[in-house]
């Protein structure tokens, strides 16, 4: 490949061919669907179609959450969308999400059935649909969803930035890995200056922010994400160590990462989630944080 420092971006960017990379046999520069698929339905209310990635964690943690406190209409099924092979832009898919990227949800509780897609839009759709997770009160509901959006924000730099330059690209771009290094260690810091006054991030109660912001920056804290604790220095942030540990030790937390996971220790990999007496496949140690 050309020496990326000789590059002279042209007038009109054309896509001639895949920039390599770990995920350049799926990435395009248009959407829709490529191929005809129907999505598959079960039993429950709540479909939903997802990977066990950061962002497909949001949504399984907090099911799993709402069932923990009694919800039963949380019951959900969820299927494995394979990304690596493009299962999401099947045309099944794409009905539901015209961005083509997981995870996806559909509600047949009410009719007609409604689509929800993007991870933050699912969480404050569950949040609200069961009454739980966000704070009641005007200002404690603002805080929360002021960070919830926060994460939506400042997940691209991690995974879209962070993540592809240090972990996927096909080569090594120093300006690029120290840039978006520098971001992320920025946002770690506004995340333990923010836990340093507080059990959780908009106050007392563990909410919807917690969920979505633990899902990348808690995980990246407890060295899961990129192999990048130690670049990082991830251990330094005290403040965000103590949450995202105290997080990671929910129970409901530990099931929802097993959903749809299809990497990993295969012991902590539950590829469909049907019932929530699939876990029982999984003996009882397996609820423990998986690594």
């Amino acid at each position: 490949m050309k020496d990326q420092t000789d590059y002279v971006p042209p007038k009109v960017w054309t896509w001639t061919e895949p920039n390599g990379g770990e995920f350049a046999s799926i990435n395009r520069p248009t959407a829709g669907a490529t191929h005809e698929k129907v999505l598959p339905v079960g039993r429950h209310p709540l479909q939903l179609y997802s990977r066990g990635t950061p962002n497909g964690v949001k949504v399984t943690i907090l099911l799993e959450e709402l069932l923990a406190i009694g919800k039963t209409g949380a019951e959900y099924d969820a299927w494995i969308i394979d990304i690596n092979t493009g299962e999401q832009f099947g045309s099944g898919f794409v009905e539901i999400n015209p961005n083509s990227k997981i995870p996806a949800l559909m509600d047949h509780s009410v009719t007609p059935p409604l689509r929800v897609f993007e991870s933050g839009a699912i969480l404050l759709y569950l949040a609200e649909k069961f009454d739980a997770f966000l704070p009641k009160d005007h200002a404690g509901r603002t805080e929360s969803l002021n960070w919830l959006f926060w994460q939506m924000g400042a997940a691209p730099y991690l995974g879209g930035g962070f993540g592809h330059f240090y972990a996927y690209a096909p080569m090594k771009n120093r300006y690029a890995i120290d840039r978006f290094a520098m971001e992320v260690k920025r946002q770690l810091d506004v995340l333990d200056r923010q836990l340093a006054s507080r059990p959780y991030i908009a106050g007392a109660e563990y909410t919807i922010a917690d969920i979505a912001i633990w899902s990348w920056y808690g995980q990246l804290a407890l060295g899961r994400q990129y192999d990048a604790g130690e670049f990082l220095d991830v251990e330094s942030y005290v403040h965000v160590q103590d949450w995202a540990k105290r997080i990671d030790a929910r129970p409901a937390v530990s099931r929802g990462r097993m959903v749809n996971r299809a990497t990993g220790n295969p012991a902590f990999q539950l590829r469909e989630r049907h019932d929530a007496s699939d876990f029982d496949l999984h003996t009882a140690d397996k609820l423990a944080p998986a690594p």
